[in-house]
């Protein structure tokens, strides 16, 4: 996407590599929507903690992180010894996978970077393999969203109210999104819509991220509280509401998303409004059985008991909110049941979410 800086116009990924240093650049999410700011990881571990303490996040761009570590842990071993490096590989694989558990997509993006390397017969051929996989995958993510925005495009009518919660947009993904893809290919169209934005706290992406997003891109929208939402259902001021997700059920069309996304989708059910989810096919998940099963991320307290904010003189601070001494749970995820969701926006189609098991081969299973 385009973002405007000191009045220039330029595009940028969330994530990219530089092969040269064996680096990657990522856009420092938990500085927006004040600074914008893109920094440099230059080992596997610091990109392992860039997914954790969510420098970046979002189903696809963590994703494309993890394929992009699991390269640049495989490009740092020196030698020829090729058990030795497949040792390594096995560590910088578990060290991307448990940085952050409730999203599939680290884990596909990274099984395929390692189904590739073993084309390999070498170190320096698998390593070289693995860069040329994780590449093929962020260049894949962003031809899925655009084809997502395709697809979803024509839900989004002249006039609508729309209804997204967290942030599902260019930022959660290598460029433009899943949720946001339809809004901007509408947009491109020619439509006029309104876009409520759910604050989704506790870390507010909704406002710090989408809000910040659709105002780059043009977009009539607000921000409301995340309570809000069932007075504009009860009142008839949402049309559709569109969500992205981290992990998708392929044998039972179970949705994990971010936290309060089934909140959203029972008052939608409630009101009969279109509730759907928009998802690259990296975010399927066809081996769990249901959503019991789904690993749900629990995250420090104080993302509940206090906010990051900007001072008056510009610098970035936490202040508690809560009752000193309080705990709090903080769950950051919940699973949405098939039966609340009208449909599952992929880059090849929209589906019923009971369905996806039936037409696997069609997405990529």
């Amino acid at each position: 996407m385009e973002v405007t800086i000191q009045g220039q116009r330029r595009h940028f990924r969330t994530v990219a590599f530089d092969a040269a240093s064996n680096e990657l650049r990522l856009i420092e999410q938990r500085l927006l929507p004040h600074e914008f700011q893109v920094i440099a990881t230059r080992d596997f571990r610091a990109s392992a903690r860039a997914i954790r303490d969510m420098v970046v996040r979002g189903a696809g761009a963590i994703g494309a992180t993890a394929a992009y570590g699991l390269a640049q842990g495989a490009l740092a071993f020196r030698g020829n010894n090729l058990a030795r490096f497949e040792t390594r590989v096995t560590h910088v694989f578990e060290t991307l996978r448990d940085a952050r558990p409730t999203a599939v997509d680290p884990v596909n993006a990274m099984l395929e970077v390692l189904r590739k390397m073993q084309a390999g017969t070498t170190v320096a051929a698998r390593q070289a393999l693995a860069l040329t996989a994780a590449e093929n995958f962020a260049d894949e993510d962003v031809a899925h969203c655009r084809a997502l925005g395709e697809v979803g495009a024509p839900l989004i009518l002249e006039g609508m109210r729309v209804l997204t919660h967290c942030n599902a947009g260019w930022l959660a993904f290598v460029d433009i999104g899943s949720a946001t893809a339809p809004l901007y290919a509408a947009q491109l169209q020619g439509r006029s819509f309104h876009v409520y934005c759910d604050e989704t706290r506790p870390r507010s992406q909704g406002a710090t991220l989408t809000a910040w997003e659709l105002a780059q891109q043009g977009i009539s929208h607000q921000i409301i509280a995340d309570n809000a939402a069932g007075l504009l259902f009860a009142r008839g001021q949402i049309d559709l509401v569109i969500v992205g997700s981290d992990r998708t059920l392929g044998r039972s069309g179970e949705v994990a998303n971010k936290i309060g996304t089934y909140t959203k989708a029972v008052l939608a059910k409630r009101h009969g409004v279109p509730f759907y989810v928009a998802i690259p096919l990296s975010t399927l998940d066809w081996n769990l059985p249901g959503g019991a099963d789904i690993p749900i991320e629990e995250r420090d307290a104080a993302e509940v008991l206090g906010a990051w904010g900007l001072t008056k003189s510009g610098r970035r601070e936490y202040v508690r909110v809560a009752n000193p001494g309080s705990a709090a749970f903080n769950p950051g995820f919940d699973v949405t049941p098939p039966d609340l969701i009208t449909g599952i926006i992929t880059p090849v189609g929209i589906f019923r979410p009971r369905d996806l098991w039936k037409h696997r081969r069609r997405l990529g299973a």
